[in-house]
């Protein structure tokens, strides 16, 4: 039985690659309405995760539930019609303009709106009048990875994954995106699953934070639980920070 709080749980999931663990019996719940976010270093299986929940992947051993459905029922299309995902550098389709890029999702989910395009550009800092008809090759790297939340968020998903969104940005850039990002999500109620090997990101963003390792999550907890936590993997991150 799916816990009644959750949006999305996997329930002892393993994920294998020619016999190779990549998962090794995950058992997570994300309540609806958290950013959870999953921290840990690259390999340790955070965005294979993020590929499990809108099933890109299908898990080798156990489920993964969402909405209550075990991804293995739901079709595949239809399911991430209702996930929005936000890739390292925005995913954009270098030929459309930034208005058909944030209107693709929306024409898979047979509509087409320039109200909600323009609803969304105007929702990530973007003026539709001065970027919708632009190019991306003809915008800066922080505003590509807007028009990228703005085109997860066209649709109105109740999910989003985001796989470390912000990570090729100059810090500047990065630390006003992240505030803004932390307010939209609050603001719009919506959850999220958040990949990155940042911790200061994880803290600022995460309503809770899953540290992973070789395919396992070895805390579970919010960030001032982590804070004080004994894990031996969460102490090396938090001496970084010293």
């Amino acid at each position: 039985m799916v816990s009644a709080q959750a949006i999305i749980e996997l329930r002892s999931v393993s994920y294998q690659i020619a016999g190779t663990p990549i998962l090794d019996d995950l058992n997570l719940q994300i309540k609806k309405g958290e950013v959870l976010v999953l921290l840990g270093e690259s390999g340790c299986g955070k965005t294979t995760t993020l590929k499990l929940i809108n099933r890109l992947l299908d898990p080798s051993d156990g489920e993964v539930f969402v909405e209550g459905k075990s991804t293995l029922e739901w079709d595949p299309i239809a399911l991430r019609r209702r996930i929005g995902y936000v890739l390292q550098d925005g995913g954009l389709f270098p030929h459309f303009t930034i208005a058909g890029n944030v209107g693709v999702t929306l024409q898979l989910n047979g509509k087409t709106s320039d109200t909600r395009v323009n609803e969304t550009l105007s929702l990530v800092g973007l003026k539709p009048d001065k970027f919708a008809m632009r190019f991306p090759h003809e915008l800066s790297g922080g505003q590509r990875q807007r028009v990228g939340v703005a085109r997860a968020l066209a649709a109105d998903p109740s999910i989003i994954l985001l796989d470390e969104p912000f990570g090729a940005l100059d810090v500047i850039t990065r630390t006003k995106l992240q505030k803004e990002f932390a307010r939209l999500v609050r603001d719009l109620g919506k959850t999220a699953v958040f990949v990155t090997h940042d911790l200061n990101e994880a803290r600022l963003l995460g309503s809770r934070i899953a540290l992973m390792e070789k395919g396992k999550i070895v805390f579970l907890g919010t960030p001032d639980e982590f804070a004080s936590s004994d894990v031996l993997l969460a102490r090396a991150y938090l001496e970084t920070l010293i």
